[in-house]
């Protein structure tokens, strides 16, 4: 198989259902900045992290392929099986911010990216994620996006700061604090 079809181009592309949208279209925009912000999940995995977070955040990387599959899917023509999100997959976000929560210091003052080179990874991938949940909510607007998608990369997006408030404790770090100038 071939990874090259030279379909593309012309800047067009296919969704899943035959529709041929060009490539600068919202839906494009949302996937690409979900599989963006997966390949920054793939970076923050492969950093010196406990196995216990590893895991979890393979299973994160999961689930974005399958919001992938879902933004990439014409809600008018597809009639492929996609696989879905559920409320579980957000609880277990919910679950772990907790978790993480329980042992960390209580969040006095804004934090500033920074701190060590993972726990800059998990901001940017913070960012990342909501960019790509600000698209998913426009493109809701004029077109179908299952609403466990924005709530997904919501939590995602707050995991991903909690995380990273985690890692600043598991590598001594010292937390990046914004101190406004007045």
């Amino acid at each position: 198989m071939k990874i090259y079809t030279k379909t593309g181009d012309k800047g067009q592309t296919s969704l899943i259902g035959g529709t041929r949208v060009p490539k600068y279209h919202l839906r494009i925009e949302v996937y690409g900045t979900v599989d963006e912000l997966n390949s920054y999940i793939g970076l923050i995995m492969c950093q010196d992290i406990d196995n216990y977070d590893q895991q979890l955040l393979k299973e994160i990387q999961d689930r974005l392929f399958t919001i992938g599959a879902s933004l990439a899917a014409d809600p008018d023509k597809s009639k492929m099986k996609i696989p879905d999100l559920h409320d579980a997959d957000i609880a277990l976000l919910e679950k772990e911010m907790d978790l993480m929560n329980e042992n960390l210091p209580d969040l006095k003052h804004f934090v500033l990216p920074g701190g060590n080179t993972v726990i800059s990874y998990c901001h940017i991938a913070r960012c990342i994620c909501r960019r790509a949940e600000r698209l998913a909510v426009a493109l809701a607007e004029n077109s179908f996006v299952d609403e466990h998608v924005t709530i997904y990369l919501n939590r995602l997006s707050d995991y991903l700061f909690v995380l990273a408030r985690k890692l600043t404790v598991y590598f001594n770090a010292e937390e990046n604090i914004w101190i406004p100038r007045v």
